[in-house]
C-alpha cells in the first residue's frame, strides 16, 4: 500500500476479514477523477454542491465498483441492491458513478447538471434518471425511506420464498443509504431508525458522512450528541471508520470495506457506518469548510483541486479513456452476476409456480381474480361511520389481495386499520398481550411517528409494488405532509386512511380539527384525496384506489356515524339515488332534480351529503327545484371529460351551494361567481360535535338560505 497526499493505492489487498479487495492505481485514477468531474460540473452549473461528492468518491466507488450487486443495463432487476442517497444535495455522488458505471449517463449529462430537461436536475428524482431508486431532497427523506425498503424486503421474502434459508433466496439483497449530517440533525431519521431497529433489519446498511459541516459551516452549532451513541441506543449495530485519525487524512479504503463486511455479516440489526471525513478534500483551502458545501468552488480552486489530485488542470469535464474502459467493465460484471441469480430465480419459480404468478402479478400491478368479492355492501337505514366501513373494507380487501398491509400510528383502533387474523410484522420477540408477532405479519405499526410512516410507506411501495396503507387523524397528515408531497411528486400507489375528518369529532377541540387541512392536501399536484359520503361510498372508494397506480391517496373518513343512503341500480332518477358507480368518477349526481334543468345545484363531500340532501328536501317544499352531487373526489371529477362534466355540473344553471365542513377557499372552481360556499373558515372549539356542526352553520337551513342567496344572484 502506498500513500501520497492522504490517497492510497492498494493491489491485491487481503482485508483481515479475509475477502479479498483489489484496489489499482487505476481505481484510485477513476475516484479523482470524479472529484475533478464533480468541481467541473458545479462550475459550469453555477451552483450546487461539490464537497460532498468530492470528498465522498472513495465511499461511492467502493460501494458502485466493488460492493454491490446491480447490473447497469437493467434498473429493473428484482435481485439487486438498492441505493439510497439521502443527502440529495450532493446528487453527483450518485450520478458520477452511472456515469462511470454505464448506467446510461455520459459526459454530455454532467455538463447539464441542473438543467432543464437533463437526466441530471439538483436532486435524484425517481422515474426521472434511470436507476434513481427515489426521489431525495428534502433531508432526512432518503434514509426514512431506506427503511422502508427493507420493510418491504422483509416482507416480499415471506410473500414469495419464506422458507429458504438466510442468504439462499433470489429475494436477498441489502439496502445501502448514505446519509449527511443534515440528514442526521432531522429528526424523521430518529423517528425511522428507531423503527428500524425495533424490526431487527440485518440487511439496511447505512453510511453516515460524519464531516461536521453543513451550509452554516461547522456543525458544533446546532449538533452536539454523540451520534454513534444514539444509534447504538436505537438498536443498530454502529462501526466507525475514522479517516481523520491520525495526524494527517488518510482514507482508508480497507478499513471502510471491511466495515462494510462486518455489517453483511450482522443479521439481526441494522448498521450504521460513522465515516469520518474532511468535505472537499483534497481541495487547497476550501476543504472543510461551509463554501465547498453548497457552491462553486472557483477556477482557482478547482485549479488547485486538480493539481493536488495530479490531474491537469487546464483540461475540464476530462476522462482518460483507459480509466473510463476500466469502470465501464462494472456492465459485464454486473450482467454475469445477474445471470447468476436468474438460475436461482428459475429454480424457484420452477418449484413455486404459484408463488410465481403471485410475483408476476403484483409486479404487474393487475388485480387479482374476483379482487373486490368479499368487500362488503352495506344495508340502507344504518348509520356507520366512513372509517369503521373503511375498516371492514380493508379486512374485505385483505382476503384477496395477500400483497395488501399496512397499519397505523398507534391509532389502529380509532382508525379503524388492523387486518385481522394476520399477525404484526414484527420480529417474534416484540410480541405483547396484544399483538402476535410475524416477521412476515402484514400489520404495521409505527408508533406515533407520522413523518417516518410516510417516508416508510414510500420505501415500500417503491421497493416492490405491494400495497400498503397508513394512517392518523387527519390532522396529523400535517406531520405528514413532506412525505406525501414526495409521494405525489413520484406518483407512488401510496395510501393513507385519514380519520376525524372534521370539527364533528368533537370535544378534542381545534388541535385535533381539520378545517384548512383537505384544501392544504388538495393543493398537492398529483394526489387524490377522497371524503366518502356514507359507507358504500367508502367501499367503492376503496375499490377505485386498489384499481388505480397513477400516484398516491388519501382517505379522509368520519369519525361520527353517518347515513346509508338508499339506492338505485343506476344513475338518480326522480326520488331514486344514484349507485356508487359515479365514486370512480369523482362527482356524480346522486339525487337528481325533478326537471330537466335543476334551479340549484348543491355539491358537497363527506359527512355533509346528508346536510345536501335534507336541504334539497326543504327546497323541494318551497318549489325550489336542486340536484345534490356527491363529490368524494374532486382530482378524479377533474379527470372526466368536459362532456361528464357538464352532465353532473351544467353550465347554464349558475346557482350553486358547495357544503363541506372546512375552509372554503376552493370551491369557487366549482360553484363560480354566482355560487355559494358553506363551510368553516376559522378554528373549532372543544365541545359535542353535533353542536358544533349547528354552531358553525353546517345545517341543512344554512344550505336553504345559501341556495336561496345564489339563485337571487
Amino acid at each position: 500500500m502506498n500513500s501520497t497526499d492522504g490517497r492510497i493505492v492498494v493491489t491485491d489487498l487481503k482485508t483481515r476479514t479475509g475477502t479479498e479487495l483489489e484496489w489499482t492505481e487505476l481505481d484510485q485514477k477513476a475516484v479523482d477523477t470524479t472529484r475533478a468531474l464533480a468541481a467541473d460540473a458545479v462550475q459550469k452549473a453555477g451552483n450546487g454542491h461539490p464537497g460532498t461528492a468530492i470528498s465522498l468518491a472513495p465511499l461511492a466507488y467502493l460501494l458502485f465498483q466493488k460492493v454491490m450487486r446491480r447490473d447497469p443495463s437493467d434498473s429493473t432487476w428484482l435481485g439487486r441492491d438498492r441505493f439510497i442517497l439521502s443527502n440529495g444535495h450532493s446528487s453527483l455522488t450518485q450520478y458520477l458513478q452511472f456515469f462511470l458505471g454505464g448506467y446510461g449517463l455520459e459526459i454530455e449529462d454532467l455538463e447539464q447538471l441542473r438543467q432543464y430537461g437533463s437526466k441530471t436536475p439538483g436532486h435524484p428524482e425517481y422515474g426521472h434518471t434511470d436507476g434513481i431508486e427515489i426521489t431525495t431532497g428534502p433531508l432526512g427523506s432518503g434514509l426514512a425511506a431506506s427503511v422502508g425498503f427493507a420493510y418491504a424486503s422483509r416482507f416480499e421474502r415471506g410473500l414469495f420464498d419464506p422458507d429458504a434459508a438466510a442468504g439462499d433466496s433470489p429475494f436477498d439483497h441489502y439496502i445501502y443509504c448514505v446519509a449527511g449530517d443534515g440528514d442526521i440533525e432531522e429528526g424523521v431519521t430518529n423517528e425511522a431508525s428507531s423503527l428500524a431497529g425495533t424490526q431487527q433489519l440485518g440487511n439496511l446498511i447505512v453510511f453516515y458522512d460524519d464531516n461536521q459541516i453543513s451550509i452554516e459551516d461547522d456543525t458544533n452549532i446546532a449538533l452536539s450528541e454523540d451520534v454513534a451513541k444514539r444509534y447504538e441506543a436505537l438498536g443498530w449495530h454502529v462501526q466507525t471508520v475514522d479517516w481523520k485519525s491520525g495526524a494527517d487524512y488518510h482514507e482508508d479504503v480497507p478499513a471502510l470495506y471491511a466495515a462494510i463486511l462486518e455489517a453483511q455479516r450482522v443479521t439481526d440489526k441494522p448498521s450504521f457506518i460513522v465515516l469520518k471525513t474532511i468535505i472537499g478534500w483534497p481541495s487547497p483551502t476550501l476543504r472543510n469548510t461551509g463554501k465547498i458545501h453548497g457552491s462553486a468552488m472557483g477556477e482557482a480552486e478547482i485549479k488547485g483541486l486538480k493539481e493536488a489530485l495530479e490531474l491537469d488542470p487546464e483540461k475540464t469535464f476530462f476522462v482518460e479513456p483507459e480509466v473510463l474502459a476500466h469502470t465501464r467493465r462494472a456492465v459485464g460484471r454486473g450482467q454475469a452476476q445477474h445471470a447468476e441469480w436468474n438460475q436461482g430465480f428459475d429454480a424457484w419459480a420452477e418449484a413455486n409456480p404459484e408463488r410465481k404468478a403471485l410475483l408476476d402479478r403484483v409486479l404487474a400491478g393487475d388485480l387479482p381474480e374476483d379482487a373486490f368479492a368479499d368487500v362488503p355492501e352495506f344495508p340502507a337505514g344504518k348509520a356507520v361511520s366512513t372509517r369503521v366501513a373503511s375498516g371492514k373494507v380493508i379486512n374485505g380487501l385483505a382476503k384477496r389481495f395477500p400483497e395488501f398491509w399496512g397499519g397505523s400510528a398507534d391509532l389502529a383502533e380509532s382508525n379503524n386499520t388492523t387486518i385481522e387474523g394476520v399477525g404484526s410484522f414484527l420480529p417474534p420477540e416484540r410480541a405483547t398481550a396484544m399483538w402476535k408477532a410475524n416477521p412476515y405479519g402484514r400489520v404495521l405499526h409505527f408508533g406515533i411517528r407520522e413523518h417516518a410512516m410516510g417516508n416508510i410507506l414510500n420505501g415500500i411501495v417503491l421497493h416492490g409494488n405491494t400495497r400498503v396503507f397508513g394512517a392518523t387523524f387527519l390532522i396529523f397528515s400535517d406531520y405528514m405532509r413532506p412525505a406525501v408531497r414526495l409521494a405525489a411528486l413520484m406518483k407512488a400507489p401510496t395510501i393513507y386512511v385519514w380519520t376525524h375528518d372534521s370539527v364533528a369529532l368533537g370535544g378534542d377541540g381545534p388541535t385535533h380539527q381539520p378545517v384548512e387541512t383537505l384544501w392544504a392536501l388538495r393543493l398537492i399536484p398529483q394526489l387524490d384525496i377522497i371524503r366518502p359520503a356514507d359507507a358504500n361510498e367508502t367501499a367503492a372508494a376503496w375499490k377505485q384506489i386498489m384499481s388505480r397506480r397513477m400516484g398516491p391517496a388519501g382517505l379522509a373518513l368520519s369519525r361520527q356515524n353517518l347515513p346509508v343512503f338508499e339506492r338505485g341500480e343506476g344513475e338518480a332518477s326522480g326520488d331514486v339515488f344514484a349507485s356508487t358507480d359515479g365514486v370512480a368518477k369523482g362527482a356524480y349526481v346522486l339525487a337528481a332534480a325533478k326537471k330537466d334543468v335543476p334551479d340549484v345545484i348543491l355539491i358537497a363531500t363527506g359527512s355533509e351529503v346528508q346536510v345536501a340532501v335534507a336541504a334539497r328536501e326543504a327546497l323541494a317544499s318551497e318549489g325550489i327545484d336542486a340536484s345534490v352531487v356527491s363529490a368524494p373526489c374532486l382530482e378524479w371529477f377533474d379527470e372526466q371529460s368536459a362532456e361528464y362534466k357538464e352532465s353532473v355540473l351544467p353550465a347554464a344553471v349558475k346557482a350553486r351551494v358547495s357544503v363541506e365542513a372546512g375552509a372554503t377557499l376552493g370551491w369557487a372552481k366549482y360553484i363560480g361567481d354566482q355560487g355559494r360556499a358553506v363551510g368553516i373558515d376559522h378554528f373549532g372549539a372543544s365541545a359535542d360535535g353535533d353542536f358544533l356542526l349547528q354552531e358553525f352553520g353546517i345545517t341543512h337551513e344554512h344550505v336553504v338560505a345559501a341556495a336561496k342567496e345564489s339563485l337571487g344572484r
